[in-house]
């Protein structure tokens, strides 16, 4: 019976029925594997009801997750725009200091990240753990204002990334935790928006604040800046502590049927509960990660694209070059980013209705090249003001990544924990080598736009690469399938020394291109 199980198909409601029985052999932490059958018995419109319901309180509650986002990357990056008005004067940096500034955040943002998502992978209330970091990494950001010297400005940024690093990949596991494959490229692209908007936001923001508070109560503007902003932080993390989600079977503010639902569809999607083996230590998933060399690919080609991507950090700078005074400037990086975002969007929506990766990865990148030939070719202001656009827009494909990742290492959780942590965390070396790919200013960057221009080739190759592998494993599913239909029992020895996981599922599951 346990064989016949495995094997089942999860997409048709017999078969839910027989995966959730996979429950009583494991310690999910579900109410019990007779509730999860009631609601794969459920009448199907009935079903659609409880299901819409459930989606529009997930994404209502999920939303929170893009302001979070705005105020990170807002609280990281507001660096720069207080750049423009004399912090780097003030605090006698020169060039190299300021970029060590920038670089030492990613140092502590990538000690912390996968020891944070293995914790957070094992607690029952990660909205809690959430909002604790961000409050206090709301109150880190506010000592960036008192700081004085070189000294000073690294130990903040250092254990201000520290601090951040639960963030993003938390947030990512958890609507792993909620979302399908179908839905989750999507929310995820729902959720870089905060990114994305936070570059437009906070140019306008710092427009707003460098321009009026100069002076203010004896302090410099760009100090004010920071104590507003990460104010602001502190406060929306109280609120984030009641409002985010849980985990699907004990979350706050959805109904019985409502959890159960949810745990069914993730079931469905893959064909076995989202739920890590009673007996699997805190390790085990770190341990099944770095012995999986898909992972170390990702890490490798996320490496390069991130360094591709680094002009995020210097845009109001690089939007300097075209010679404007720094107030329209500002106001000047906001369009780019606003165009990024409807891009992302639409380029999101149409990976998840399409169920396909690669291109809608690659198809930004081509294009965030064609803004850096532009750049590097021409000092005419209006073509390099439409090749910012065209650099902002190939975050499209950067957003596609990270469901990429999650939608490549599907089970066990604690394996997608890591993998999530693990390849953003040493993603974040190409924002420490960015920070000084942009010291090149002779001729308009034009050294530096060489540099990221090559990082989007790898990239390319490492995604290519990285697709012909996930093929080749689809393959060995399609032959898997085959051998249960004719050797069942030569099949289930294969199965039991499988090194991928996925192949060991059998479910009609196949990796997503």
């Amino acid at each position: 019976m346990a064989d016949e199980i495995t094997r089942a198909e999860p997409s048709q409601g017999l078969a839910a029925k027989r995966d959730v029985e996979t429950l009583e052999h494991t310690t999910a932490p579900v109410d019990t594997p007779g509730n999860l059958l009631a609601a794969a018995s459920m009448d199907p419109a009935h079903r659609a009801r409880v299901e819409k319901s459930l989606l529009r309180k997930l994404d209502a509650r999920c939303s929170l997750f893009v302001f979070i986002y705005i105020l990170n990357y807002l609280d990281r990056n507001n660096i720069a725009a207080a750049r423009l008005k004399g912090l780097q004067k003030d605090l006698s940096l020169d060039d190299t200091q300021y970029s060590t500034c920038l670089s030492i955040l990613y140092v502590g943002y990538i000690l912390m990240q996968v020891p944070s998502n293995m914790f957070i992978n094992r607690i029952q209330r990660p909205s809690l753990y959430i909002a604790c970091a961000m409050l206090l990494w709301g109150l880190i950001s506010t000592l960036s204002g008192n700081t004085y010297n070189f000294t000073g400005m690294v130990v903040v940024r250092f254990f201000l990334g520290f601090v951040e690093a639960a963030f993003l990949p938390g947030a990512l596991l958890i609507q792993s935790k909620w979302y399908t494959r179908k839905e989750l490229t999507t929310r995820n692209a729902i959720l870089f928006c905060g990114n994305i908007i936070s570059n437009a936001f906070s140019a306008l923001v710092g427009a707003g604040v460098l321009s009026n508070m100069e002076g203010v109560l004896g302090h410099a503007a760009w100090r004010w800046l920071f104590w507003i902003e990460g104010a602001v932080t502190m406060a929306t993390a109280i609120t984030a502590g009641f409002v985010l989600p849980d985990l699907p079977h004990n979350s706050r503010g959805f109904s019985a049927e409502e959890l159960e639902v949810a745990q069914l569809r993730m079931i469905e999607d893959v064909g076995e509960a989202d739920v890590d083996e009673a007996n699997q230590g805190i390790f085990d998933g770190l341990i099944m990660a770095v012995k999986d060399i898909k992972i170390y690919l990702m890490m490798l080609t996320f490496t390069a694209y991130v360094v591709g991507l680094s002009f995020n950090a210097f845009f109001p700078t690089l939007t300097g070059t075209l010679g404007f005074a720094d107030i329209p400037t500002l106001l000047m990086s906001s369009p780019p980013w606003v165009f990024s975002c409807i891009v992302s969007l639409l380029n999101a929506w149409h990976a998840d209705r399409t169920q396909e990766k690669f291109w809608h990865i690659v198809g930004p990148i081509l294009g965030g090249l064609v803004g850096f030939v532009i750049s590097m070719s021409t000092l005419n202001v209006a073509a390099r003001y439409v090749a910012l656009f065209l650099q902002a827009s190939s975050y499209a494909g950067f957003i596609v990544f990270y469901s990429w990742i999650s939608s490549s290492f599907p089970r066990p959780p604690a394996k997608r924990a890591v993998a999530i942590a693990l390849i953003n965390a040493f993603s974040q070396l190409g924002n420490v080598a960015g920070s000084y790919v942009w010291n090149l200013k002779d001729n308009g960057y034009r050294k530096s736009y060489g540099i990221v221009t090559a990082m989007f080739g790898i990239t390319i190759v490492g995604c290519w690469a990285f697709r012909a592998i996930l093929a080749d494993l689809n393959k060995k599913l399609e032959e898997g399938e085959r051998a249960w239909e004719t050797q069942p029992d030569e099949a289930r020895v294969s199965d039991a020394n499988a090194p991928d996981e996925a192949l060991r599922l059998h479910k009609g599951y196949r990796y997503i291109l």
